[in-house]
């Protein structure tokens, strides 16, 4: 049976987040000490104590996001009774993309890292060079997002961008075309429509700045061409076969739509029978309960869900 190893996106932090994995596994200590030597700053601390406002910034988030996540995953390596778990496939929800491609050993920590801080740096440069914003459409079909979206729009840049699970679809483009479709959603039959808590129009034409700087910066950055461990693509829910591929894809995730939907449904199709979600919160394992019931998520999200598998694993040896 194939394993599949999830990371969540920007959305999934919150104040606390892997201080209780610090403080009972040396080893995930050990790497918030190496995320704030590479960053310069106190990373550890904005994750542990935030404030929420200081987390939430899209410059802080992802890479918070990114280190707590390898702080799990660093864990389920190196304890003796989880080391037998090892993914054939990873992929991770648009920020956790990176993540997937750390766990999959096409790139290093460090350069990880350092590729979050800059794409959540270039992300809110160009969020604040632009008039953007997000709505997360809740109860509607594709066909019917779209027809939303034209409707909204008003010649206004509007579109469908994150294709979550069914019923939940997230619109972008500018304020005032977001503003429209919140208001128009209930006629369009949607159950509500929330509007989210991010700096602009992610995954639009708005980060094109933003996907610019990120292309040199990954142009630069030392990615395995090979690796045993297979990545999906969120843009085309296509497995990443080559070094510039991840470049390109990774660049283009900027200003394209994010088809975790149909990532899912590939793994599904492809006969993926174990899942765990590695990283802050339950925004995938909720997901995937929409995608496929039947489908159970191991959420390891905590001391606590770690302590759960490791005793349940040595139970069985």
């Amino acid at each position: 049976m194939s394993t599949a190893f999830l990371f969540p996106g920007q959305g999934a932090q919150l104040v606390g987040m892997g201080a209780d994995i610090a403080a009972t596994f040396d080893v995930a200590a050990k790497i918030f000490d190496r995320a704030n030597e590479i960053v310069g700053f106190d990373l550890r601390q904005i994750c542990f104590e935030g404030p929420a406002e200081t987390l939430n910034t899209t410059t802080l988030s992802q890479p918070a996001i990114f280190a707590t996540s390898a702080a799990l995953l660093e864990v389920l390596r190196t304890e003796s009774a989880t080391q037998a778990i090892v993914p054939s496939i990873t992929a991770g929800l648009s920020l956790g993309e990176y993540t997937a491609l750390y766990a999959a050993g096409r790139i290093s920590f460090e350069e990880g890292l350092t590729l979050v801080k800059r794409r959540g740096e270039a992300m809110q440069a160009a969020a604040e060079a632009s008039d953007g914003a997000m709505v997360s459409i809740i109860g509607l079909d594709e066909e019917k997002v779209r027809q939303l979206c034209e409707k909204a729009a008003e010649g206004d840049l509007l579109s469908a961008v994150n294709f979550n699970c069914p019923g939940q679809i997230v619109v972008s483009g500018t304020v005032a075309a977001c503003e429209r479709a919140a208001q128009l959603a209930p006629d369009h039959g949607a159950v509500k429509a929330i509007r989210l808590e991010v700096a602009g129009a992610f995954h639009t034409s708005m980060m094109t700045p933003a996907a610019e700087t990120l292309g040199q910066a990954l142009l630069e950055c030392d990615i395995k061409e090979t690796a045993q461990v297979k990545t999906l693509a969120n843009i085309s829910a296509d497995y990443y076969p080559d070094r510039q591929a991840i470049v390109d894809g990774l660049t283009s995730q900027l200003i394209s739509p994010i088809l975790w939907q149909k990532c899912m449904e590939r793994l599904l199709a492809e006969g993926v029978g174990q899942f765990y979600e590695i990283g802050p919160g339950r925004v995938l394992t909720g997901l995937m309960r929409r995608i496929n019931r039947k489908i159970r998520v191991i959420n390891l999200s905590s001391a606590a869900s770690l302590k759960t598998l490791i005793e349940a694993r040595q139970a069985t040896a």
